[in-house]
């Protein structure tokens, strides 16, 4: 048994050495085990589903304003990766910005650049600069494809790794249980598996960036995530329940708003 679980484990770490990239602008190395077409296409479902069940939010100042604001900062991503030889990394993308009926505070995104925004978030943008903050930040998990990461290393621990396309195949109900629980689409503080702390970092990091390029200041950050902070009580909002929102964060933020600021030109 010994040289067996020395196979699988010399078989993985291949797997692994093979599916290293770099995330842009941070320049982290990530392994995404998962062909992101295959994460796109996933996404792109959920989405939907998710769509068909959940009603859209009847504000229409306000749902203009969520599209008006993901158009600009996707469409600014999307100029800075093309002119910078990074267009296969968002290759097979359908940007879509949607806001949702729901008092929960909340803002998730999937693969392939579906991204829903929950009314009760509103308050604490409080206006365009601060939806730039939470787009930004969900952009950024999406281009820095955080979620692939998360998936494949449940996929590793569940289902010993498996190709993607196997598991769809042989083990459907499981792979879409971990996809589910990864994004978390639809379901209550808690049950979603939540971005290390790397991850939110790094979102928090390159969202500054990405509002920044859209002409959006990316010092509005921290007027946000101190009112998300001063909001939460003793049961933080859903949107802080998945994200680190101490004073260490903001700080941590503070420190990289010299870097976006050189991306601002100004509104």
């Amino acid at each position: 048994m010994t040289n067996i679980y020395r196979l699988v484990s010399a078989l993985l770490i291949m797997l692994i050495a093979g599916s290293c990239s770099t995330v842009p602008l941070t320049g982290r190395k990530q392994v995404n085990l998962l062909p992101e077409s295959e994460m796109i296409a996933m996404g792109f479902a959920s989405y939907s589903e998710f769509k068909n069940e959940t009603p859209v939010s009847t504000e229409r100042a306000k749902t203009e304003m969520v599209k008006e604001v993901g158009g600009r900062i996707s469409n600014a991503v999307v100029d800075y990766f093309n002119e910078n030889g990074l267009s296969s990394r968002i290759t097979g993308y359908e940007w879509e910005f949607n806001l949702f009926r729901s008092d929960v505070p909340n803002a998730w995104a999937m693969p392939g650049g579906k991204v829903a925004i929950y009314e009760g978030i509103l308050p604490y943008t409080a206006d365009d600069a601060g939806m730039a903050v939470v787009i930004g930040h969900e952009i950024a998990h999406i281009v820095a494809r955080h979620g692939n990461e998360r998936m494949s290393q449940q996929m590793v621990v569940q289902l010993g790794g498996i190709a993607l396309s196997e598991a769809l195949s042989d083990k459907p109900a499981e792979t879409q249980n971990i996809f589910l629980t990864v994004y978390g689409v639809g379901t209550q503080v808690g049950a979603i598996l939540p971005y290390s702390r790397e991850h939110e970092k790094e979102a928090d990091r390159l969202g500054l960036i990405f509002m920044a390029m859209a002409g959006y200041n990316p010092n509005a950050a921290i007027g946000f995530w101190e009112r998300m902070s001063a909001s939460a009580g003793p049961k933080p909002p859903e949107f802080l329940s998945t994200h680190p929102s101490d004073a260490t964060r903001i700080a941590e933020m503070k420190k990289s708003l010299p870097e976006a600021m050189k991306y601002y030109r100004g509104e």
